[in-house]
């Protein structure tokens, strides 16, 4: 399917939050209840429509491990868009934000999506009230939504919503027009930065368009 826009995403949080469930459920409409755990990052990538136009998320799915983090910060620059997860029936996820969006932040300025997955677990095990997942994002400057990877509730909001919210700064930003090659156009925005090289790698384009 042909597209006009594209944006690059990361998903970020700790290890066994279901990062890697929610880029399956979102890209191919599956969940594997028992995963390998990701070393680096993953990848996937969907055509979605925002305000009449086709966009196509490419989705870098980051290892959650300690580790690794000095590796997948390297996928953290130029994103367009951030997944940041945690799990509802794990408390230590949540208080571990901070940390993460500290490292989404050192690297521009990236739309960030605050996720608290597993919201299908009964009450009884749920460490983090969705009150406390709400308050985070709003103290800082993030969207929020509570979400299932299994059952698919909210998933594909998330990705929606953060797109939404990177076109609605794209329409209030001033755009500059800093490459361009046959069939693509590369743009930066320079009051919101959204990409600078071209198409499909891991500095692509967060936004790019075509004729």
């Amino acid at each position: 399917m042909a597209y006009e826009y594209l944006m690059k995403f990361i998903i970020v949080g700790e290890t066994g939050v279901g990062k890697t469930c929610i880029m399956n459920q979102f890209t191919e409409k599956r969940f594997d209840p028992v995963y390998d755990v990701t070393i680096g990052a993953g990848y996937g990538s969907r055509i979605i429509t925002v305000h009449k136009k086709q966009i196509k998320l490419q989705i870098w799915d980051t290892a959650g491990q300690e580790k690794f983090r000095s590796i997948t910060r390297a996928y953290y620059r130029d994103a367009a868009g951030a997944l940041l997860v945690y799990d509802v029936t794990k408390r230590h996820t949540f208080e571990r934000l901070s940390s993460w969006l500290e490292d989404i932040r050192q690297q521009g300025d990236t739309t960030v999506m605050v996720v608290g997955n597993k919201c299908d677990a009964g009450e009884n095990i749920r460490a983090v009230s969705a009150e406390e997942g709400e308050d985070f994002a709003k103290s800082n400057g993030c969207l929020f939504v509570e979400a299932s990877a299994k059952t698919a509730l909210n998933v594909a909001a998330a990705f929606n919503k953060t797109a939404e919210k990177i076109c609605e700064k794209m329409g209030y930003g001033d755009v500059e027009k800093v490459d361009e090659t046959p069939g693509i156009n590369i743009w930066n925005w320079k009051r919101f930065r959204i990409g600078r090289t071209s198409s499909d790698n891991i500095d692509g384009a967060a936004a790019s368009k075509r004729f």
